[in-house]
């Protein structure tokens, strides 16, 4: 968003001085027709300044008025009749500042013996304008709409930016409540047996929550307080967990680094694999992995049993998963990769995401 605001404001501020540098330019130009001996004749050179005068007032009439006023609304019949009036008045105008008030000296040459050529019409000089000033209003169309575009197309993508980072808060928001409504069920089961196991719980569900509230409304947090966050929340659903669920984590971020990820980017893969990947009968597993390579690419991967409930539920499917690929397009567009699989026997689901923070994308 700031970077929108920076290059308007930059647009604003190189767009006056360019416009005055041009027509400073044009104004000049009388006086590249002169001689290389020769003084400037300043009644000369404002004759010659009629009609970049004139091509002056008819842009800017157009580039202030009329095409926003009129144009732009799509009021078309109104701006092409004003502008006709107005060239046309101008024509006349110009042509009889250049033949009557500024006419200029007549300039003798001695040796010309040839007879003078006769005065061109005037209607020839009136038409010779006309075209001038139709030109000069196509160049102030051409700007002005080319500036209106860019000044539509920035608001949109600025408006999209802002839609996106409300989506995505929205869906950083919207964290499935499972865990804690599950955590606290197993915390009251526990405090019939294990009363300090149930108040060591409840601090990691305080430490949980903290964690949700607070370091999710950051855009990056430290990716080893993430994985930190997966253990706590790994340790409180162990609670409720037979002896025949099996589950392993392996993390390996290098020492020397402190990569930085978008905050509960894993947590529904992992709330996944507890949710399709046990079973209170059978023999279950989850396996989760972290590797960070040298160059910053963070792979997680969730390996996990497979046990549907019913044909539809599946562990690839789910509006938590569907919230987690959105989330890849908003916090990593065009750095992301996500592989789903189950295995032919339907025994085993694998949820690997890989993460390119530091590839470049084309903007």
């Amino acid at each position: 968003m700031t970077g929108f605001y920076m290059k308007d404001l930059t647009q604003k501020h190189l767009s006056t001085p360019l416009q005055i540098l041009i027509w400073f330019c044009i104004f000049c130009s009388p006086l590249l027709f002169k001689n290389y001996n020769e003084s400037i004749n300043w009644h000369r050179y404002f004759v010659g300044s009629i009609v970049p005068l004139i091509a002056c007032a008819i842009f800017y009439i157009n580039y202030l008025w009329l095409i926003p006023q009129y144009l732009i609304k799509g009021n078309k019949k109104t701006f092409i009749l004003t502008n006709i009036s107005i060239i046309l008045i101008m024509a006349v105008m110009q042509h009889f500042m250049m033949t009557v008030l500024f006419r200029p000296e007549p300039r003798h040459h001695p040796h010309n013996i040839l007879m003078p050529r006769p005065p061109l019409p005037t209607w020839v000089f009136v038409i010779r304008n006309i075209f001038i000033l139709c030109c000069t209003v196509l160049i102030s169309m051409t700007v002005k709409m080319s500036l209106s575009w860019q000044q539509s197309e920035e608001a949109r993508k600025k408006a999209e930016m802002e839609r996106s980072a409300a989506e995505l808060k929205n869906l950083r928001n919207q964290i499935n409540p499972h865990f804690l409504l599950n955590t606290l069920n197993n915390i009251y089961a526990l405090i019939a047996f294990d009363t300090t196991r149930a108040q060591q719980a409840v601090q990691e569900l305080g430490g949980l929550l903290r964690y949700v509230l607070y370091d999710n409304q950051q855009r990056m947090v430290s990716l080893r307080k993430e994985m930190e966050f997966l253990k706590t929340y790994i340790e409180l659903m162990r609670i409720r967990l037979q002896q025949n669920v099996r589950i392993e984590t392996h993390i390996n971020i290098p020492q020397h680094t402190d990569p930085q990820v978008a905050p509960l980017i894993f947590i529904s893969l992992v709330e996944n694999a507890f949710k399709h990947g046990v079973s209170p009968s059978r023999p279950s597993f989850i396996l989760l992995s972290l590797q960070v390579d040298d160059n910053g690419s963070i792979h997680f991967k969730v390996c996990n049993s497979n046990f549907p409930k019913n044909q539809n539920d599946k562990a690839g499917s789910g509006i938590g998963l569907q919230q987690v690929k959105r989330r890849l397009e908003l916090d990593y567009p065009g750095r992301y990769q996500w592989d789903r699989e189950i295995d032919e026997k339907n025994n085993t689901y694998t949820s690997t995401i890989h993460l390119y923070p530091n590839k470049k994308t084309e903007s």
